[in-house]
């Protein structure tokens, strides 16, 4: 390896994109069977947007979408959209504070399918903004085929997202996500029926959304909220409230100050038997 490592004061934190290439090159040096797949995906590129169009092409491309041409998709969407980059920035650091198993930036820029889902889809979203729906519905029914994540393309998702494993997630056509939420696996935003028109979720800032949990139709979780593991919920949480059960009912209001990045998934010894 030819490749220089940056060298960083220790009271400093370094930015993701130097500590990606950091963790990159001793990654390299000390599995020397990955060295190519490392300099390739990462060392090899200027900056974040650069590496994250090759890995999204790596991944994503077949015999009728090349990898050079989807790496070239990507690369305009950032050009014309550097909010992307920062979006896909704030998304590998929220999954680094929030996975305790997560062990730095590489793993999860490399390996987490929650991670490279939600990136294609921001490329997919860009596109549908741009009158280009085909493609992007090519790009969304690429990310369920290899990752098992469906999002519509013209979903809005706010920055700072974790979603954890990424199996069986689906978001629906005007579900909102917003900024700092996480999500885990199983997790559907969707509608009631066959009604067109605004008819999926909406999520407010920092929600937490537990494994399985259904959240249906054309209502608002608040800001702060918890969504408990397995729950179906069909009507409004209040901000900082607990929603748990089939239906879901509110158990705790309020919850935790920032459920999403505690990731606590906890109820409160006390059950409140009062109804959203």
């Amino acid at each position: 390896m030819s490749q220089r490592l940056e060298v960083i004061a220790p009271d400093t934190a370094p930015p993701v994109w130097a500590a990606l290439r950091n963790e990159a090159y001793a990654a390299a040096r000390s599995e020397a069977a990955l060295a190519s797949l490392l300099a390739a995906v990462i060392l090899n590129h200027d900056n974040l947007g650069d590496a994250l169009s090759y890995q999204i092409a790596r991944k994503l491309s077949d015999q009728e979408l090349r990898g050079m041409t989807l790496r070239d998709i990507c690369e305009e969407a950032y050009e014309k959209d550097p909010a992307l980059v920062e979006f896909a920035e704030a998304d590998l650091k929220a999954v680094f504070e929030r996975d305790p198993a997560c062990r730095g930036y590489v793993q999860p820029f490399l390996f987490f399918k929650g991670y490279l889902s939600l990136q294609t889809h921001r490329v997919a979203h860009w596109l549908w903004g741009q009158g280009r729906e085909t493609l992007a519905l090519y790009l969304q029914s690429r990310t369920s085929e290899l990752f098992q994540v469906d999002i519509h393309p013209a979903t809005r998702i706010g920055r700072g997202i974790f979603i954890d494993h990424g199996t069986g997630i689906v978001i629906g056509e005007t579900a909102v996500v917003g900024d700092d939420v996480s999500m885990l696996h199983g997790v559907t935003l969707g509608g009631t029926g066959a009604e067109r028109g605004d008819r999926h979720p909406k999520i407010g800032k920092g929600v937490l959304l537990g494994a399985g949990a259904k959240v249906l139709g054309n209502i608002e979780i608040g800001d702060y909220a918890k969504i408990a593991s397995g729950s179906v919920v069909l009507k409004p949480v209040p901000a900082g409230c607990t929603a748990a059960g089939v239906p879901a009912r509110l158990v705790n209001c309020p919850t935790c100050e920032e459920p999403a990045r505690s990731m606590d998934h906890t109820l409160a010894d006390v059950v409140y038997d009062y109804s959203i």
